[in-house]
């Protein structure tokens, strides 16, 4: 095959090792212009690859917008990288080394040469044999005279679990939590972002909202009177609140009985081996360890146009003391759409959406097209290509958001009784002490401005870092939950296993439920040419969905799986995407087959339970390149 001369071809290029992934720190930089196919393609190959390496392999793109100022850039760009002198056509990728030398890779046969080089034929195999196993020695000893063997900063899921397995290894550990209150006053207690203000209430809202689905739906299936009352959001937030607070005091109860020390204090770092803890009146202590693990997350970005201040974001909206109302809900990512979906469910008002340029960038646009409709049916207003400008608070209470409105319909104002902000994610990394004129100096990622490891060691031997914080890292908490448990067991036990950051399954909470594992269609073309890949779809229509008749006619469930069909990827799933009712508890079997290297042939020959939506997997037939239609007809 072509993919197999080309590998044969670059294994024999002298100056191959030159350009070799270094699986502990690669950056790849690549410029071009937006509307070149060759940018275009090498742009998916080396994007892909980052999410195959994610904690490996980061890609810094600089795009220009025509090839007059692509070519212009890279007569200049020459002087930093002679070897590349003459190299006239567009793309350019080249390695950024630790010490910012620079290597040239060349354009884009070059880059996807390399890029299939470093793939195994086999996806199933894990993170390839270069990739170091043996951490840095961190100089531990057990006769050590500091006060804790580990010390964890941060009380969330991965932080916890870090430290009850290392005390299960024996250790002496400490955990710090505390929790800074939001612009907007909100706090919590120990456990970290998931139990109080991410997934845990965003799911039992998301409930809430399903909840009245079926309400309206019942008296298809002769239920009648369901549908006479509202929903009362006070209700729902105090037994929402009640159930954290109950997983709060538990994870205390956890820590004390397991003789792990619980600080309720704000670290940072006052040396290498000393943490300053302050409490919430100020009071300070100074605590040494030999280890320590960062686990402190992230926290939402704010807005920046005037009149941010009066936005609240996913901190917050979970403890609202009164129901949200009409809301505005700026942001494109699976936070906004999770947070505007249950609210345009739990009708207390009308949910406009305001999206920049994107929804949910980085997973299956034909997916992301199906759950769009859906949550437009269901009533959300979603705006693209917008911003807001402003944000005044008015003296009737509501807050009055200016923005410029899309397909270039002007200015637009109108009037919300809440904001939300949900744009992204910073780590919550200031004040902890690690710049280079603090307490350690610490590798952070300068575009991302999270911590850069080495299988979650940073560059300071015997400080880790486990969960949101790494740079690369998927922002998720089972993720963050098995690196800790993997850190202690190399830490304090006889193991060696590594965290596997790729084909890890998600699912975005929409109305429409997404689950997803694997590569996106996007990315298996960059990755392996658009003539090894084909993707088996299918739109159909939950036998729920089949009595009950909402005026929606072409509201339908979405398949994929995205499949190799030339060289070594042959026959190979390559990416499950499945937009559908209970989505999550569809993709979670099915990234377990997915992560032993499941082909299209076992999907085909596993006989389906019917009738059920995950069947819906066994029987695809439709291959997207035919051009059939992909509409299901039947049972």
């Amino acid at each position: 095959s072509l993919i197999h001369c080309v590998r044969r071809i670059w294994r024999k290029t002298t100056t191959r090792d030159k350009f070799k992934l270094d699986m502990k720190r690669a950056c790849l930089n690549l410029s071009g212009f937006v509307t070149c196919p060759h940018y275009k393609q090498a742009k998916l190959a080396l994007q892909g690859l980052s999410v195959v390496f994610p904690t490996q392999l980061s890609v810094e793109v600089n795009e220009h917008e025509t090839r007059g100022e692509y070519l212009a850039w890279l007569e200049t760009f020459h002087a930093k990288l002679p070897t590349a002198a003459n190299h006239k056509t567009c793309p350019i990728v080249w390695f950024k080394n630790e010490d910012d030398s620079l290597k040239f890779l060349g354009g884009k046969d070059d880059t996807l040469a390399w890029c299939r080089s470093v793939l195994s034929s086999d996806l199933s195999s894990g993170i390839p044999s270069d990739q170091p196993s043996a951490m840095i020695p961190d100089a531990y000893a057990t006769n050590h005279t500091y006060d804790y063997d580990l010390v964890v900063i941060g009380g969330g899921s991965g932080g916890l679990a870090c430290s009850k397995e290392a005390q299960k290894l024996g250790a002496k550990v400490a955990v710090l939590d505390y929790v800074k209150p939001s612009p907007a006053g909100s706090k919590w207690g120990l456990g970290g972002t998931c139990v109080n203000v991410g997934c845990i209430p965003k799911k039992l809202m998301h409930n809430a909202a399903v909840l009245g689905e079926h309400i309206q739906e019942a008296s298809s299936f002769g239920w009648t009177g369901l549908a006479k009352n509202g929903h009362d959001w006070k209700t729902l937030r105090q037994n929402v609140q009640d159930h954290i607070k109950g997983l709060n005091f538990g994870y205390r109860v956890q820590l004390r009985e397991a003789g792990i020390t619980y600080l309720n204090k704000l670290g940072k770092f006052v040396g290498p081996h000393e943490l300053e803890c302050t409490d919430v009146k100020g009071n300070k202590q100074v605590i040494t360890a030999a280890r320590f693990v960062i686990a402190v997350g992230g926290r939402p970005t704010p807005l920046s146009c005037p009149g941010a201040e009066f936005a609240i974001t996913s901190d917050d909206v979970f403890m609202k003391d009164t129901a949200p109302g009409r809301t505005c809900v700026v942001g494109a990512g699976y936070v906004a759409l999770e947070c505007a979906g249950f609210l345009t469910g739990l009708k207390q008002g009308g949910v406009t959406v305001l999206v920049r340029s994107m929804m949910l960038r980085g997973f299956d646009r034909d997916a992301v097209a199906m759950i769009k409709d859906h949550m437009q049916h269901a009533g959300t207003e979603i705006v693209e290509g917008v911003l807001p400008k402003a944000i005044e608070k008015l003296p009737n209470g509501r807050l009055l958001v200016t923005y410029e409105g899309g397909s270039g319909s002007g200015v637009v104002q109108s009037e919300y009784d809440t904001v939300l902000a949900a744009i992204g994610r910073a780590p919550d990394l200031p004040g902890l002490g690690l710049g280079a004129n603090s307490g350690v100096s610490i590798n952070v990622h300068e575009k991302s401005g999270k911590i850069v490891c080495v299988n979650e060691q940073t560059s300071v031997p015997h400080i880790y870092a486990i969960g949101d914080v790494i740079h690369g890292a998927p922002e998720l908490t089972p993720v963050a939950i098995m690196a800790g448990k993997l850190l202690a067991q190399r830490l304090f036990g006889q193991s060696d296993k590594l965290m596997v950051y790729k084909n890890v399954a998600t699912t975005v909470f929409t109305p429409l439920e997404f689950g997803t594992v694997g590569l996106t269609e996007d990315e298996a073309v960059g990755l392996h040419g658009e003539e090894s890949v084909d993707s088996y779809i299918s739109q159909f229509t939950p036998l729920e969905w089949s009595i009950h008749d909402d005026g929606h006619h072409a509201k339908l469930a979405y398949c994929k799986v995205v499949v190799g069909k030339a060289g070594p990827v042959k026959d190979k799933v390559l990416g499950l995407h499945i937009a559908a009712p209970n989505a999550g508890e569809i993709i979670q079997g099915f990234a377990v087959a997915f992560r032993k290297g499941l082909t299209f042939q076992d999907l085909a020959e596993t006989v389906g339970i019917h009738p059920t939506v995950a069947e819906e997997f066994t029987t695809l037939s439709v291959l997207k390149s035919s051009g059939a239609s992909a509409a299901k007809a039947g049972c």
